[in-house]
């Protein structure tokens, strides 16, 4: 049964107080203005009877005897067949010119999966980007973040992401997006063909914070829905820092008392409720990867820093590529020469492990030692690697990237150089005329 208010005690901001009895956390409230129009509110404290909601869009033109209306429910997304080719705001309204979506009415922030009845993640999801599926492999129904600073390609990268992955649908919920990189993500998906297999829930720069919020629980639950149709779902947000900005801004405004760095002390909580919603059912999946922008590119900033505790490694962008000394996937061990090439492993450690080098070889150049044979091979290594490899505009299949991981190998160094198994160099290998001349004698 709705109940029906007509006193509202205080107005502050986006923050409005009534009296009211039996209402709860996170009830959606509709108010009525008198002179026309109305807005919804949604319940953020419950202090006996006075309860605290914070209002969708600005508190202007509300009166302090308009009608308080609760709902008795959470807010709801639709979710139909038409979902995908469609843009909505953080209130599940269509914001790109369409009719209103018909279907079933979800809840948009529901418990997390059962994880009794979770199964170990054991497929790869491929990227086609050499620097993810070679050295640091996206597994189905993994929660990942970027970690990058503002400025650095973030979002291109999710775009190439969404463009070239095989899941079967791919859901965009972009948190305090600027225009242009609102109509970049349109554009994106109309050129690359992608728009009939996408979704997008986006909450611009300039839209109220509570509208922040429910972005990633709207992209979720319709995430769930789709992957309880046996589809594997791939989840992007960005920007989770705006997310926490938000509870940040709405903490402050209610007088909250402020942990690390002004943020909530619930921040961890509300990370991971978002994150947890990652899962594999054995049919449907859903995989997250989830910008996190470090302020002045502190990772100790509480939101990175409580990210890194829930979620399963890290993509680090930096420089404008995919670091592979930042970057770790906890996950990969799981299809790395199970899932993939039984090469795998060896040659992106080899890879690896030899750029790792190419970097001393490169701080002894800069200090003007003199350069022995090997350190000028590792250098030449270092020029293949960071431009066939670590470039984000390369786009190749996994066996495509691990047979040219083979051939700048062969290119720079003999097989004996290397450090890597005779059964796979003389399976794998790519190594020219001094490996012939060394046989021949």
């Amino acid at each position: 049964m709705k109940k029906v208010y007509n006193r509202i005690v205080s107005m502050r901001g986006n923050l409005l107080t009534v009296h009211a009895e039996g209402v709860f956390l996170g009830e959606l409230a509709k108010v009525r203005k008198q002179r026309g129009g109305s807005t919804y509110a949604s319940v953020l404290r419950i202090d006996k009877e006075v309860v605290t909601l914070q209002c969708f869009q600005n508190t202007r033109g509300i009166f302090t005897n308009d009608q308080v209306t609760f709902l008795g429910r959470q807010m709801h997304v639709c979710f139909g067949e038409n979902l995908l080719g469609r843009r909505f705001n953080g209130t599940g309204e269509p914001i790109d010119g369409g009719p209103p979506l018909i279907g079933e009415e979800i809840e948009g922030c529901g418990p997390s999966f059962n994880p009794v009845r979770r199964i170990i993640p054991s497929d790869l999801v491929r990227t086609n980007i050499p620097m993810i599926d070679v050295f640091n492999c996206l597994v189905k129904s993994q929660k990942i973040p970027i970690f990058s600073i503002a400025g650095e390609p973030y979002n291109n990268l999710l775009m190439r992401i969404a463009n070239q992955t095989d899941a079967d649908v791919v859901i965009i919920g972009g948190m305090g997006l600027r225009f242009d990189d609102y109509r970049a993500f349109i554009e994106n998906a109309e050129s690359a063909g992608s728009l009939e297999k996408t979704a997008m829930f986006i909450h611009m720069a300039t839209d109220p914070a509570v509208e922040c919020l429910l972005v990633p629980d709207m992209a979720l639950a319709c995430a769930e829905q789709f992957a309880a149709l046996d589809k594997d779902v791939l989840v992007l947000l960005t920007d989770m820092t705006a997310f926490a900005d938000s509870l940040k801004e709405i903490a402050i405004t209610m007088d909250q008392i402020p942990s690390n760095r002004g943020y909530p002390g619930s921040l961890y909580s509300d990370l991971a409720l978002r994150y947890e919603r990652a899962v594999d059912t054995g049919k449907g999946s859903i995989t997250i990867i989830a910008v996190t922008t470090m302020p002045g590119g502190d990772v100790t900033n509480p939101v990175p820093d409580n990210t890194g505790y829930i979620t399963e490694g890290q993509f680090y962008l930096h420089g404008g590529r995919i670091d592979p000394f930042g970057s770790l996937s906890r996950l990969k061990q799981m299809v790395i020469g199970k899932a993939t090439r039984e090469d795998h492993g060896d040659l992106a450690n080899t890879l690896i492990r030899l750029y790792a080098e190419s970097k001393k070889a490169k701080e002894r150049q800069s200090m003007g030692f003199k350069l022995s044979k090997w350190d000028e091979k590792l250098l030449r290594f270092s020029d293949h690697f960071e431009a066939r490899l670590m470039n984000l505009n390369v786009n190749l299949q996994l066996e495509e990237a691990l047979d040219l991981g083979w051939k700048i190998l062969g290119e720079c160094f003999e097989s004996h150089e290397v450090g890597m198994k005779q059964g796979l160099i003389e399976k794998y290998g790519r190594f020219g005329q001094g490996d012939r001349e060394r046989g021949a004698r």
